[in-house]
């Protein structure tokens, strides 16, 4: 077995040292199953922290379903196969009447990069409108509008950034909060309709989750949406971290947030760690987008990915894990509130299903350092979070939905440890 120092410095000559790694002491797994990690010299660990193989890491339905496909066919889309559209009707079954057609892509990226295209063509305008602390993708139009994340690439001059409140950090009245943040979005429209960019859309995540989980006041995202819309804007929504259910209540973010979106962006979950995304629309959008673009995409849409995204669904919905999502996030919730009132560092619990968090101030200031110690005292006892937020103070507790009542015992147990060791 390669040792992880010696690892560390191939990576570092190779991939280099500047892409990420969690934690002080990295860890090097080798195998996962369900929602446990096993590390080189044979721990296991249970991850509180990944969404991305939705279904369990090598869900036993997910990988029979692409390696049978695999063995069969895997072509591009210039061909006509019926697995491919089997789950596009599978999958389109799950969102609003009105978002019947899908543009399949291979990323979160790529989805978003698209949706923007289309909005762009669409409205005639350019102007992008986000959250101001925010992350969406790592190509050119992406980075020039990414807030959350250091990147050398300027914030485009068509980009207007809004402050996304937190009601848990303010103590003003909840209109007063609402009020100055729609006012700060009524500034930038007409900034960007001064400089002659008028606004082609917005792009938010519908739980805010790279923002740190704000609780927001009552008609914020339906005045985002109708001040954007009366702009001439679209709506996209982001649903890379918030869809497939992690919500416990709705399938998709978007409607947990009580928003109608023109377009729907999905990645991560999609394929349970096969690359998969998609740009959900209505049949109007891909009309008026298609028939004036010849859009291809060689890998999209191909049947081993289809049979994998359609295994998640199956898997979802036999496993009932939305469902799990609702039960499981609350007892959670109800243990991280408990949290909050327990420790004087704690501001608040924060979250939705299979999606939680605390908030970590001293004397009404962020606590990054005490974030970071719970995330390494969590990580000593084998379990895996992390953390999110401006400031990186906020938890992030984002397992796989595959997660179960026999693990949620040893998480909230970990986490309690590692609460009380906490050294303000």
């Amino acid at each position: 077995m390669t040792s992880t120092s010696d690892l560390l410095a191939r990576r570092n000559r190779t991939i280099g040292p500047y892409s990420p790694l969690f934690y002080s002491e990295p860890l090097q797994f080798v195998s996962a199953k369900g929602v446990w990690f096993t590390e080189a010299n044979g721990d296991r660990y249970l991850d509180g922290y990944n969404n991305v193989p939705h279904v369990g890491h090598c869900n036993d339905r997910v990988v029979r379903a692409l390696s049978e496909q695999a063995a069969t066919l895997n072509v591009h889309t210039r061909y006509l196969n019926e697995r491919v559209i089997d789950y596009s009707e599978r999958l389109l079954a799950t969102f609003d009447p009105h978002l019947d057609r899908i543009f399949f892509g291979n990323s979160g990226s790529e989805a978003n990069e698209l949706a923007i295209r289309i909005a762009r063509q669409l409205t005639g305008n350019i102007g992008m409108i986000v959250s101001d602390y925010s992350y969406h993708g790592t190509t050119i139009t992406l980075a020039g509008l990414t807030t959350g994340l250091q990147t050398a690439v300027p914030l485009d001059p068509h980009v207007r950034t809004l402050r996304i409140p937190d009601l848990d950090r303010d103590p003003r009245p909840d209109a007063e909060v609402l009020s100055e943040a729609l006012a700060s979005l009524d500034a930038s429209i007409a900034s960007l309709q001064e400089a002659g960019y008028g606004v082609a859309a917005c792009l938010f995540d519908s739980l805010f989750s790279t923002e740190g989980m704000p609780r927001v006041p009552a008609g914020l995202v339906t005045g985002i949406v109708d001040r954007v819309r009366a702009a001439g804007g679209m709506v996209i929504a982001d649903e890379v971290q918030s869809g497939f259910g992690r919500t416990g209540s709705h399938m998709w973010g978007y409607q947990f947030a009580g928003m109608t979106p023109d377009l729907v962006t999905l990645g991560k979950p999609m394929g349970n760690g096969h690359p998969m995304s998609a740009v959900v629309t209505s049949e109007a959008v891909l009309d008026a987008f298609g028939s004036r673009n010849e859009f291809f995409n060689t890998f999209a849409g191909n049947p081993v990915s289809a049979a994998v995204g359609e295994a998640v669904l199956v898997e979802m919905e036999e496993k009932q894990l939305m469902t799990r999502a609702a039960t499981l996030g609350a007892e959670a919730l109800a243990r991280f509130r408990e949290f909050a009132g327990q420790y004087d560092f704690v501001r608040s619990a924060k979250g939705t299903g299979m999606f939680l968090g605390l908030d970590f101030a001293v004397d009404g200031a962020p606590a990054p350092h005490l974030a970071k110690q719970v995330v390494e005292g969590v990580k000593a006892r084998k379990v895996l979070i992390s953390r999110i937020g401006r400031d990186e103070s906020v938890l992030k507790v984002r397992p796989p939905l595959a997660f179960g009542q026999a693990e949620l015992p040893i998480l909230l147990d970990a986490l309690a440890a590692a609460l009380d060791e906490v050294s303000v």
